[in-house]
């Protein structure tokens, strides 16, 4: 397999590229698998393969780059993180500040994931009218939790 390839802009590019961009997406939206290094290195040397495949079907370096992120961030689209991170901002603000909605997230998810689980989650999830369904359990669950003070998190 070739290790160097050009992005989208032209400029030479390797698997540390894909890999780069892959670990500074899931620090953000997937916090919890950016420590999964096999996770990473599968999800690189697939977007890479994807890139190799396009340009070897005759697709321009952009057309390229389009197959490699589709590879590298399939089924990654939809966030639990992120979904928790807006309903804070939306709904709690008052009782956590914006600057700590990313940390309380990651504390609250576990106690989300039994929500989360009800629903058919997708890349697209977000788009569908079921994800407003999903918002207002959540902003429900999070409302009982700090009712009845069950977490440290909005404690601190």
């Amino acid at each position: 397999m070739n290790s160097k390839i050009m992005n989208s802009k032209n400029i030479p590019a390797d698997l540390s590229y894909f890999r780069l961009a892959l670990l500074a997406f899931l620090q953000e939206s997937h916090p919890h698998l950016a420590d999964d290094e096999k996770f990473i290195a599968a999800r690189t040397e697939i977007a890479l393969d994807a890139y190799e495949q396009s340009v070897r079907n005759g697709d321009n370096p952009v057309e390229a780059a389009y197959a490699a992120n589709e590879a590298l961030y399939n089924g990654l689209h939809f966030s639990r993180h992120d979904t928790l991170v807006s309903i804070l901002w939306n709904e709690f603000s008052n009782e956590v500040p914006e600057n700590r909605a990313r940390e309380t997230a990651i504390q609250l998810l576990p106690a989300c994931e039994s929500v989360f689980a009800q629903y058919p989650l997708s890349d697209d999830f977000a788009y569908e009218p079921a994800y407003e369904l999903l918002y207002t359990e959540l902003t429900g669950t999070i409302a009982m939790l700090i009712d009845n003070e069950q977490s440290v998190i909005f404690n601190s």
